[in-house]
């Protein structure tokens, strides 16, 4: 099939970074970004278990950031599949190639948090092993997991019969690494924001690897943003934002290349910031809320002093095999099978599926799942 080059924008070589931003035209908006992200940040100091309470928006984001590049899954799928699968997927497992691919994206976010906590650099070394994981099974594992590009890569259009963006070229591309690296590194004069903003939208417009490279991206913002201490805890996701207004994004990225317009990216970046981090405030607090109302709760309907040991793993696991919850919360067997009935019989959690010869039963928890649901 011939491409059609008609659109194309060709990568903007010799122009990152840009000698020159004029911030009148995004003052305003970096303003609000960095009020609402700080607003954000610290309900999170505040948060004495984040990693219990926004284990679902990681989730959430492994779902949106999947589904802007046609993957799509629903958070349920991906819950349910942690409820049945130890460790990596396989062939045998009943589970749709979409699903595979959200799970690799959320392990790859989480296995480079780790990373980061473990005093590794933010490097190619960590992107290259982000991206190792990323395509490391289903139909991401033909396209060189973990390398750069050696062939010339292009973005198409949904009928890929027209080509939009012509990335670096691969003879340049380690180059271009290097020189966002070294923007990463040494840049001082622009805020972390601004960073961010334009780490972005560089290594979209390298494209460095075969495939994946759009939940790479993503990935990375959440993890700068983190690494570079505006936010204390790496929980901030943008994704949503992002795929409602996947026309503009595309759009305004492109400009970069075609025009040299990067203020109208860092004017659109910071608006998608202060308008995620909103949002992720408001839901944040909403399953903050339902925490500690389930938490009076299960002490009154429990009476154990097991039963914060039960609300956490259920607030991680919201979907949950009855035999994972008996060996892997910490509490006695005998009383985590007397918790399921008791939370059963108090419509805490509902069955999704009954037990069946040596499958135990799958349980949800409602009033979190109504939460996160995208």
């Amino acid at each position: 099939m011939d491409l059609n080059f008609e659109k194309a924008v060709d990568y903007h070589y010799g122009q990152f970074p840009p000698y020159e931003l004029k911030y009148d035209k995004f003052i305003n908006e970096l303003i609000r970004a960095t009020d609402a992200i700080a607003r954000y940040d610290q309900m999170l100091k505040n948060m004495h278990n984040s990693e219990i309470l926004l284990a679902p928006l990681r989730n959430q984001e492994a779902v949106l950031s999947s589904r802007m590049e046609g993957t799509i899954s629903t958070i349920d799928e991906i819950l349910q599949f942690e409820a049945d699968v130890e460790g990596v997927p396989n062939k045998n497992s009943n589970f749709r190639s979409d699903v595979f691919e959200t799970i690799l994206y959320q392990r790859a976010l989480i296995n480079a948090q780790k990373a980061l906590e473990d005093g590794y650099k933010f490097s190619k070394s960590l992107i290259k092993t982000m991206h190792q994981q990323l395509l490391f099974f289903g139909r991401g594992a033909t396209k060189s997991p973990g390398r750069f590009k050696h062939e010339q890569n292009y973005l198409a259009d949904k009928l890929k019969r027209n080509i939009l963006f012509v990335p670096i070229s691969p003879e340049k591309l380690d180059e271009g690494i290097e020189a966002l690296m070294k923007y990463l590194d040494e840049e001082t004069a622009h805020p972390v924001l601004i960073k961010t903003a334009l780490m972005h939208v560089e290594f979209e417009a390298l494209h460095p690897f075969q495939d994946g490279n759009g939940r790479i991206g993503r990935i990375l913002i959440t993890l700068y943003l983190w690494s570079s201490g505006i936010i204390s805890a790496p929980h901030f996701y943008i994704s949503g934002y992002l795929e409602e207004n996947k026309d503009l994004y595309i759009d305004t990225m492109r400009n970069v290349s075609k025009n040299g317009d990067w203020e109208s990216w860092c004017a659109f970046f910071l608006n998608a910031v202060e308008n995620q981090a909103m949002r992720n405030l408001e839901i944040a607090e909403k399953i903050k809320d339902l925490y500690e109302e389930m938490k009076s709760i299960f002490s009154e309907v429990l009476s154990s002093k097991y039963s914060v040991n039960a609300l956490d793993y259920i607030f991680t696991n919201p979907i949950f095999r009855n035999n994972k919850f008996t060996s892997n919360s910490g509490i006695p067997a005998p009383t985590a099978s007397r918790f399921t009935r008791t939370l059963l019989e108090n419509e805490l959690i509902i069955t999704r599926e009954e037990s069946s010869g040596r499958r135990a039963a799958l349980y949800s928890f409602e009033p979190l799942m109504r939460l996160v649901r995208v």
